[in-house]
Order: C-alpha cells, then structure tokens, then sequence
C-alpha cells in the first residue's frame, strides 16, 4: 500500500515524476558509494580516528563550496550545471574503483564534493521552477519520496553485491548508474536559462544577506532538524547495535526498515501541509520524533528501542520535503538563485554539530544519554516550528 502513493492523482507522467525517476536513479547510485564509503576510506587508510577526520574535511570543504557556487548557479543554465555534476560525479566513481592512490582519491573526492553541491543546488532550482506555487509541497514530497525509495533499494543491492564483488567492482557500477541517470535527463530536453544580472562574487556579503532575514534563518535551522537527526540513525545507532551484541546485518536490516514509513507517508504530508500550512505539520513531526526519542532513554531493550526508532520515521516524513518547500516560499522573485544553495549548508552543519555533541556525551556518560541529547534537540526543533508562518500553498496564486 505505501509504495502506491508514488504516483498520486495529476502527477503520472508529468515533468515533476519524470524529474523525479531521474533523481531516483541517480540515488541508487549514491548509495552505492554512502553504503561502503566508511570501509573504503578505511581501506586506504587503515585507521579509524582519521577516517572520521578525513570525513569532517570533507564537510568543511561542503559547507563552504555552497557559497562559492552561488555565481555559477546564477549565471548559468541550472539543466546543464545538472548534467555535467551528474557527469563528472560519475567519472570520480570510476577513479575510485580503480585507484590504489590515496592523493588522487583525496583530490577527487574533493572534485566530487564540490559537483554533488552543484548537483543538489540546480536541481532543486529546477523542481522549485518546475511547479506552481500551490504544489511546490506537494511536487518536493513527490521527489523524497523517490529519494527515500532509492535508499529503502540501493543498499540492500549493494549489500548483495558485496557478497559475490569487490567494493571497487560496486564502485564502478554506482558511476553507471549515474550516467543511465544522466542520459534519462537528458531526453527530458529540460532548460533553466533563468539567471541574475548582478553576480553575487563577494561570499561574505552573500553570508550576511542570507542570515540577515530572519524567515530564512528559521527556515535554514529547521530544515536541518531532520540531518541533526539523522546522525542518530546513521552514525549512533549502528555502533549501539553492534555494542549490544546484535550482529553487523542487524544495522543493513535496521536502516532499510527505517525508509519504510518515508516511502509511505512523505507524499502524503507533504501534500497536506499545502492544504493546513507548514506550522501543524512541523511541530507535530518534531513532536514525534522528541517523544520516540524520550521514551528510548527509559527504554533498555534494543529491539524494541530500534522499533520505536523506526516508527519516529513517520515524524521525519513530515519534515523531509516541507521544510524544503517551506524554505522556497519563504523567498521572492529569483532569491533562489542566491540563497537555495547556502540553505543547503544547514546539511554539514548539523551533522557536525550533532555528531560532536553525541561525541562530548559518549566521554562522560553511557550510551543511553545519546538518547536524552537528541530528544532536547528536537524539542528546540518544535519551539522553533511554532516561530514559522502557517503559510497555505492553496491559497497561493500560481
């Protein structure tokens, strides 16, 4: 029943699903390379402590290059900036699967950093240009959706692949995959030619003019609320797994489990919250998933911990696409162009924050205080929700 939303009523065969295919099979590829990325850092380098080093290097690099490709996105084509990420993403696959080199890895996997912040930021410009003012929510909730399929199904392959082929085999086929994606785009004939006659080229003032609104700042740290919670599913939980004794397949058997409420209900909030306004469906999902994790913290049994987690899922699937789409209404005329990709920085930002924070709790106290910090954060979350507009996309013009 979940994976029928998909294809809801006006949307079947329109631009946005198409756009959306595209998005889906490029994820898979993507989790291709997320699945084992950890393992073939660590090949390379044989040490844990630097492999998580290496990794904070790499957001760094992220969080800034947001701002430094805000001229190439307002000055260029954003259908052509998309192809050639998706190209040279796809050739940075290639060199990996073949390197043996840690520079030239290093090297590329800053080169691939920089075009998957390209990739983001112009396809997010072509969705939002894609979709009228009534179904921004309902056409980002369309494209999570497919997201989140794609992670639900990529791993799962991977992990099968893992069993018969080398991680660079897997590699290699992560970057065709991408450029099946690639060439799928381009028989969509897409063009985004929409561009600004002033080039913002100074970062720091584009910094200022971007916190200096205060619905933006609202916008930026509530949309990474759901990565400051992803840290505790990707990065906490699995060591908490594997501490209690549960075997390494618990870990692949627990993320794919927690996409499945995404699948079924991201469309199906997103498309109501253009119907009652952001406001109720922000703090209810905040609500939900600040409870889940309260309960976990006077919970001791792992299995039913893990389930609890996985029901939070529902409150995420509230949060995913609105708050993207949230951050799109709040802006006017081609304020995207300047200010879509330092939105995304909300992204590393909030994966290193949580991911430090659980760090300073794990050195002073037991496992289950992870639980505790995560659930005042998305308490934060929720008093900050109440501070957003109850914007209705229906009562939009288009």
């Amino acid at each position: 029943m979940g994976f029928t939303i998909i294809k809801p009523k006006g949307v079947i065969f329109s631009k946005i699903l198409k756009l959306a295919i595209v998005l889906l099979i490029a994820s898979v590829g993507f989790s291709f390379i997320d699945t084992f990325w950890a393992v073939y850092l660590e090949s390379f380098i044989h040490n844990i402590a630097l492999v998580g080093f290496i990794s904070s290097i790499l957001a760094f690099i992220s969080f800034f290059s947001f701002f430094f490709i805000v001229p190439l996105i307002e000055k260029y084509d954003k259908a052509k900036t998309f192809s050639i990420s998706l190209f040279f993403i796809a050739i940075s696959y290639f060199v990996f699967s073949i390197t043996k080199n840690f520079y030239i890895f290093l090297a590329v996997a800053v080169i691939a950093t920089i075009f998957h912040n390209l990739r983001i930021t112009s396809f997010g410009i072509i969705v939002k240009n894609k979709s009228s003012k009534k179904k921004l929510s309902r056409n980002e909730g369309v494209m999570y959706t497919l997201l989140n399929l794609a992670w639900f199904i990529g791993p799962l392959i991977a992990g099968l692949l893992s069993r018969y082929y080398s991680i660079n085999i897997i590699f290699g086929l992560a970057g065709f995959i991408v450029l099946i994606a690639l060439i799928h785009f381009s028989f969509l004939k897409i063009h985004e030619v929409e561009t600004r006659k002033i080039i913002d080229k100074n970062v720091i003032k584009l910094f200022k003019d971007f916190f200096k609104d205060k619905k933006r700042v609202i916008a930026y740290f509530l949309g990474g609320g759901v990565n400051y919670w992803w840290s505790l599913i990707y990065i906490f939980i699995p060591i908490y797994i594997i501490e209690n004794g549960l075997k390494v397949s618990y870990v692949g058997y627990f993320l794919f489990a927690i996409t499945i409420p995404l699948i079924a209900f991201t469309y199906f909030f997103s498309n109501l919250a253009g119907k009652i306004g952001f406001k109720k469906i922000f703090k209810i999902g905040f609500f939900i998933v600040f409870s889940a994790a309260l309960i976990c913290f006077f919970v001791s049994n792992i299995y039913l911990i893990l389930l609890i987690l996985i029901l939070a899922s529902t409150g995420i699937s509230m949060l995913e696409s609105t708050t993207e789409a949230y951050f799109f209404d709040t802006l006017k005329g081609k304020e995207d162009l300047r200010f879509y990709g330092p939105y995304n920085t909300t992204i590393d930002l909030n994966h290193f924050i949580s991911r430090v924070l659980g760090g300073l709790v794990l050195l002073f106290f037991p496992f289950k205080f992870i639980f505790l910090l995560f659930s005042i954060s998305m308490l934060g979350f929720f008093f900050l929700s109440s501070k957003t507009k109850n914007i209705k996309e229906i009562n939009r013009k288009n």
